[in-house]
């Protein structure tokens, strides 16, 4: 990227593949480049220059609308200040990138899906009168609906006590099992990094390699 004083490197040299239904913890210090190697594999972002392979298609070599659509049917993304809309209830946020694919059984799966989650009974409140780790089920929920290849997640317990973020967590490595979805997240948790198949862990922007031999 490019600031007032030239050009800023972020991320040097980084390369690593993961295998269907494997999890992965990136980990580091803060300003390490966590948050912008995420969004580089989510598409989010454009590196000036590399590969970012989703199932097998280079998400930089077509365009951002192919990019967007893939995005759609391929990746899920959890965010540590859930993101959802506050105008619909818990059912609606969930049944909105299902609907956005057309499909029609889009209420039947985002219910099914809040019923897994342990919101059930959930279903029509608006985000506003759930609590934190309600919001971030409801967040889980509609990564996991689409059954995406590849679920990403920053800091997905970060704003949630410790209790709740460890039920948070134990729901997302149960659903990343069933599924076989690959889960990747960002986390200062040594407890949930331990958890995850391999670490990936950056300094000064570049993949500790003894890390990811783990």
């Amino acid at each position: 990227m490019h600031d007032s004083t030239g050009t800023l490197t972020i991320l040097h040299e980084i390369d690593f593949s993961l295998a269907a239904r494997q999890s992965a913890a990136i980990v580091g210090a803060s300003g390490s480049g966590k948050s912008t190697l995420l969004s580089i594999i989510a598409g989010l972002d454009t590196p000036t220059t590399g590969t970012v392979r989703v199932a097998g298609v280079d998400i930089f070599a077509i365009d951002e609308d192919a990019r967007a659509a893939l995005r759609a049917q391929k990746v899920g993304f959890v965010f540590q200040s859930f993101q959802l809309l506050a105008n619909l209830t818990a059912l609606e946020n969930v049944m909105l990138p299902l609907e956005l694919q057309g499909r029609r059984d889009a209420r039947v799966q985002a219910t099914e899906m809040l019923g897994r989650v342990g919101l059930g009974e959930r279903l029509r409140h608006y985000p506003k009168v759930l609590s934190g780790g309600e919001q971030q089920r409801v967040a889980l929920a509609r990564a996991f609906v689409v059954q995406p290849a590849v679920l990403l997640a920053d800091e997905p317990t970060g704003s949630l006590d410790f209790a709740t973020g460890e039920k948070v967590m134990e729901l997302m490595f149960e659903l990343n099992r069933e599924t076989g979805t690959t889960l990747v997240l960002v986390t200062h948790d040594r407890g949930i990094a331990a958890r995850c198949d391999r670490q990936l862990r950056i300094e000064a922007g570049r993949v500790d390699l003894g890390a990811l031999a783990m």
